[in-house]
């Protein structure tokens, strides 16, 4: 979508599924997406030794985003209201505030944030938030992946 909300003349469209895992809370992490472009699926996941839920979920879209090599249309879905509402009403407040939250403390996991805000800026981004382990097959999917990526770190 361009700034006027019409379609951009030959953007792609993406769709992205996202999903953040973790084990302990801090403890063994992983984060999994789905790309869906032009009838195509991409499944990327990874983990982290020591990480929170919060982290994962930001580095599944993050990571996902790092893959498009241009600039596209993406529709984005998490089941994470912190992902969601954090880059989609939070984040313009923080940034005002020198990555300050509203009483006045540092932004948690504000390395990933401010990642994630410089590479959702070279797309048109739209966030959708589902409910988790509903049956949503794209989240499901997911999922899998994530924990997939925490057992991946596994000797």
């Amino acid at each position: 979508m361009s700034a006027s909300g019409l379609p951009q003349a030959g953007a792609k469209q993406v769709v992205i599924h996202a999903d953040g895992a973790c084990r302990g809370n801090p403890g063994p992490g992983g984060w999994g997406a789905i790309l869906s472009c032009a009838g195509q699926d991409k499944e990327i996941f990874g983990g982290e030794p020591a990480t929170t839920n919060n982290r994962m979920e930001l580095t599944a879209v993050i990571r996902a985003l790092e893959s498009l090599k241009e600039r596209c249309e993406v529709n984005v879905y998490t089941d994470s209201q912190y992902v969601q509402k954090g880059i989609s009403e939070w984040v313009l407040s923080w940034k005002r505030r020198g990555w300050r939250t509203a009483d006045k403390k540092p932004v948690k996991n504000v390395d990933l944030w401010q990642q994630l805000d410089a590479l959702a800026a070279g797309h048109s981004v739209r966030w959708h938030w589902v409910k988790g382990h509903a049956g949503h097959d794209g989240n499901e999917r997911a999922d899998v992946l994530a924990n997939r990526g925490v057992d991946s770190l596994r000797p």
